[in-house]
């Protein structure tokens, strides 16, 4: 499958504007004529797709098509980047031009490959358009459909918003190491919010999910599940009461609340925060950096789930990258450039919203692993705390790990019992001292539902999330009480 996707990528990427291989060799040749390191030609070709309903209608409906190819030469820690939306020769050779201004640099050590040898990916997911595989109508329907599951649920329910949108990414990498690679990216997702009324009081609840598919993913039966979900979370925040603060004994669910993870530590396990010195995590391979038996990975090999990939933004292949081992921190998510400085390891973690931006080391697919305790052990062990199920936004300082996270539908445990929910509650700390608060992992990992967006200096890639539930000791609540 790897080689039809990059047949697919040729196919519409040059063949259509007489560029092939020789081209790209010839391309890439005129670069390393300016003294540079590493260089490579990113084409892209994007159509999206997103709609809307509120109040009964389908109220906006939006497409975009775009295509064009980024051009960037390295040089030790410099870099120049130039893009085009126009995919020809010409194009090719002015971007490549505007290298020049990072020649006096080089080292000229390198020497470019002289042909082209395709990039074995994964096959993770079909290379599939989704927007062909509903027609409009359909489209429209789909949201009718689940806007009435969700009316008919409770007679509070005053208003139902839901959202489609669809993406079909085809991407083309040619490297000046002679590497070729294609993918071709499916995605999807669906979005449902309930606002319900009670006695005066509004309150909302939401859900949805997507991944690597097309709108085919979205059958009854997962329709039902985000409408219950939604529904529920709206209910019981018309139940809710404030929120206690200070400092107490927190319970994580499973699955979404590894955003958590994601932003608190994620962000600062990713190779050039680390290179330049300014995470938390910057200098402490092969230390302790949380409690006995965490274990976190970033993942892009799993099978249609968001953020995964075949290969990376730099036509390398995803992969499994153990992060913290037994609470030992391990490695670090790494981009070939910032490998190379730090003498690591490429993990294959380049990504970049667009042929438009500069490729940089993100997350994919990043959780903890599983423990050993049941859930309901881990809730029974706590005389007074918070279990938090869900999360809304939140905040996270890099270099030194703090951050501020609201949870979107949390309860009260006491005595072993959850007993009633609260809404206002935040958790406030930093990420290498909530990772030593780790006193119970559960047995239940579960990943999120296909919802996670990931922002880094202004680009957003989609990502995924997950965690099993655990228990946090001493960890600091701001609440309304």
């Amino acid at each position: 499958m790897s080689s039809t996707n990059l047949n697919l990528a040729r196919g519409i990427l040059l063949a259509p504007f007489g560029l092939d291989d020789t081209a790209l060799v010839t391309t890439l040749s005129s670069m390393f004529s300016h003294k540079v390191d590493y260089a490579d030609l990113y084409f892209q070709f994007t159509k999206s797709e997103s709609w809307s309903l509120e109040e009964g209608i389908v109220k906006t409906g939006s497409f975009n098509i775009d295509q064009g190819v980024g051009v960037r030469a390295v040089s030790g820690d410099k870099t120049a980047f130039s893009y085009s939306d126009e995919i020809s020769p010409m194009a090719l050779q002015q971007a490549a031009a505007a290298t020049r201004t990072i020649a006096r640099y080089g080292q000229g050590k390198i020497k470019v490959a002289s042909s082209m040898i395709s990039q074995a990916g994964r096959d993770l997911y079909l290379p599939q358009d989704p927007l062909t595989s509903l027609d409009s109508t359909a489209k429209v329907r789909l949201l009718e459909k689940i806007e009435k599951m969700a009316r008919a649920r409770d007679p509070r329910i005053v208003q139902v918003m839901a959202g489609l949108a669809g993406e079909y990414d085809v991407v083309l990498v040619a490297r000046s190491d002679g590497v070729i690679a294609g993918d071709v990216r499916p995605l999807v997702r669906l979005s449902l919010t309930v606002i319900v009324e009670q006695n005066g009081r509004r309150e909302m609840g939401s859900s949805g999910g997507g991944g690597r598919y097309n709108y085919g993913y979205f059958s009854d039966e997962l329709l039902a599940t985000y409408v219950d979900e939604a529904v529920a979370g709206a209910l019981i925040n018309l139940e809710a009461r404030p929120a206690p603060a200070g400092a107490m004994t927190v319970v994580l669910g499973p699955g979404w609340p590894g955003i958590l993870l994601h932003e608190a530590i994620g962000h600062g396990l990713e190779g050039d925060f680390n290179r330049k010195g300014s995470s938390a995590f910057s200098g402490r391979l092969g230390q302790r950096v949380a409690a006995s038996g965490v274990t976190v990975v970033d993942d892009g090999t799993l099978v249609n789930r968001r953020g995964s990939l075949n290969v990376d933004d730099e036509g390398n292949p995803s992969q499994c990258t153990t992060l913290i081992e037994d609470g030992i921190l391990t490695g670090y998510i790494q981009d070939t450039m910032n490998a190379r400085l730090m003498k690591m390891p490429v993990t294959g973690n380049a990504r970049r919203e667009s042929f438009a931006h500069l490729p940089m080391p993100r997350m994919t697919n990043t959780y903890m692993l599983a423990g050993d305790k049941d859930p309901g052990e881990i809730l029974a062990s706590v005389k007074h705390g918070l279990f938090a199920v869900n999360f809304g936004g939140g905040q996270v300082d890099i270099t030194n790990g703090k951050f501020v996270f609201s949870a979107s539908e949390a309860y009260m445990i006491e005595n072993g019992k959850i007993t009633y929910p609260v809404k206002g509650a935040t958790l406030i700390g930093n990420g290498p001292d909530v990772l030593n608060r780790v006193s119970m992992i559960g047995n239940d990992l579960r990943l999120d539902p296909g919802i996670g967006v990931c922002g880094k200096e202004g680009q957003s890639v989609p990502v995924g999330v997950g965690q099993p539930t655990l228990r946090l000791d001493g960890l600091t609540v701001g609440g309304t009480a």
